[in-house]
């Protein structure tokens, strides 16, 4: 049962990661709405292709729940029924949670792929929840599978807060940094699974926890950089697109040179571990540092190439993963004095 249950959190982990991905390619596109209801969308579990299928039809048969767009309203059947010749309102009730109604298919399935993945990690935690109490683990890994399912919950919670927000920036944070806090409480599951070993390093705890806590900092500007950007071009319709970040608020400013401090602290933690057991990890930070802030330069100064955004967001979240095994791996000695 040990062997599933580690096996269970490296199936965690991937699709949390996978998650992320998905949510940075919603982000991209902009098909944080193409569900505007959850958890189904557009009252369906599986969603429409077609306007058609959410327009209102006579002699078809609704099911409670499934919506409909009528004159750019969205409208939830009240009950099961059979339509007649004319749309009644009295089969229907106004959906209330916002006022969004627009169906885009290529957004309401990228949308839909995010949530299908979400839903799969979420199974596989609970698994991993499950294989635990079924093995000889000791009780705190026990309780921290509990804490992280818990999460995986909560999670889906910011999600729809999110979709009935219209995407408010402060949520999409949150949402953003509790499936950070959720990477590494697995990492952390993982590594004490796998009985990893610890190496003695002269770098001092502090170091690499301030390298998780800018990589945070860095993630939550960045949502904020972006946020910024849609609301600029949806209100104003500039372009370029950079042009707006060249003059932008404070917090533009802020987020390029924090990427500085991050660069300068990888560096540093290369020179210090690469000649440890942890020299994998230390190339690996400096390599995903160093293609963070090549996608940075590609959004900053050429205008958001397609996939910059995306990759950027991803990077940044397996920048977060990497410093935290560090943390976790690495056992900071004092050098003697002679």
């Amino acid at each position: 049962m040990d062997n599933y249950y580690r096996k269970s959190i490296g199936a965690s982990l991937v699709l949390v990661y996978l998650v992320i991905v998905a949510g940075a390619l919603v982000r991209m596109t902009g098909s944080g709405m193409g569900c505007p209801d959850w958890p189904k969308c557009f009252g369906y579990y599986i969603p429409p292709t077609e306007i058609s299928e959410l327009q209102f039809q006579e002699n078809r048969h609704y099911e409670s729940g499934q919506v409909i767009i009528v004159d750019e309203k969205l409208f939830v059947a009240a009950k099961d029924f059979t339509s007649s010749a004319s749309f009644r309102e009295s089969d229907w009730k106004p959906y209330t949670k916002h006022d969004y109604a627009i169906f885009n298919p290529v957004h309401t399935w990228i949308e839909y792929l995010n949530r299908l993945l979400g839903a799969l990690s979420g199974l596989a935690v609970l698994m991993m929840t499950v294989f635990s109490f079924l093995s000889r683990r000791q009780v705190k890994e026990k309780l921290l599978t509990v804490v992280t399912l818990f999460l995986m919950g909560f999670q889906a919670w910011i999600g729809a807060t999110v979709v009935y927000s219209v995407l408010n920036p402060i949520k999409i944070t949150i949402h953003m940094l509790v499936a950070l806090l959720i990477v590494g409480l697995l990492f952390t599951l993982y590594h004490r699974a796998q009985e990893q070993r610890t190496f003695s390093v002269s770098v001092p705890k502090w170091i690499t926890g301030l390298a998780l806590a800018l990589t945070l900092l860095q993630i939550a500007m960045g949502t904020q950089v972006r946020q910024f950007v849609d609301e600029q071009v949806k209100g104003l319709g500039i372009e370029p697109v950079s042009q707006l970040l060249h003059d932008g608020p404070n917090i533009v400013l802020i987020h390029r040179s924090f990427s500085i401090l991050v660069f300068a602290l990888a560096i540093y933690l290369f020179v210090k571990l690469k000649n440890t057991g942890l020299k994998n990890l230390a190339v690996w930070q400096l390599f995903i540092v160093g293609a963070e802030v090549f996608t940075g330069i590609l959004m900053y100064y050429v205008d958001f190439p397609f996939g910059s955004q995306t990759l950027h967001l991803v990077f940044a979240a397996l920048l977060f993963g990497c410093y935290y095994l560090i943390t976790l791996r690495a056992k900071a000695v004092t050098p003697t004095i002679s």
